[in-house]
């Protein structure tokens, strides 16, 4: 893995790691509310951005940073 390192020097902009646990909690929202419309027969399926807002998850959006270091691109 030497050349495990990012090509473009884009980070987010809060200090948040992930958005793994913001995107795991808005896929069960989704599927609970997808459940429940089938059980009660109506055929409307709302859309993913309808049930969760990605402006509320932790991160909020990418930056482009000139100034990151090769300790920052690494994988």
């Amino acid at each position: 893995m030497s050349n495990s390192k990012k090509k473009t020097k884009i980070r987010g902009i809060t200090t948040a790691k992930s958005e793994k646990s913001d995107k795991q909690n808005a896929n069960r929202k989704y599927r609970r509310i997808i459940k429940q419309k089938v059980k009660l027969g109506n055929t409307e399926i709302p859309q993913k951005r309808e049930t969760s807002n990605v402006w509320s998850f932790d991160k909020d959006g990418k930056i482009y940073d000139p100034e990151m270091n090769n300790k920052e691109l690494r994988k």
